[in-house]
């Protein structure tokens, strides 16, 4: 089953962390099979809290997912993320 990487823009806090991590995060995917799906493109929020913005990656699986999450170069880039913005981040399988 494949899988997909979900980050949910909450609030943006502090705008220069961002751009750095707008710039360290994409490079993170060479060498992952990892394709970006949605990027902070129109939403519509149906239900819950307003959010701020979403990008979705899909992987062909779990582990690939987790493993590029977990990878050296993208945990670099989401202390950047951590000290920018509130998210919630989540992985799920697709059908």
């Amino acid at each position: 089953m494949g899988a997909m990487i979900i980050f949910v823009r909450e609030r943006v806090r502090n705008v220069p962390e961002m751009e750095v991590y707008g710039g360290l995060a994409g490079p993170t995917l060479a060498g992952h099979p990892g394709t970006p799906r949605a990027f902070y493109g129109a939403h519509e929020t149906l239900e819950g809290a307003p959010i701020d913005g979403v990008v979705v990656v899909e992987f062909p699986d779990m582990a690939a997912a987790r493993a590029w999450y977990d990878s050296p170069a993208y945990t670099e880039a989401r202390q950047h993320r951590h000290l920018g913005a509130d998210y919630r981040v989540f992985i799920t399988e697709t059908l």
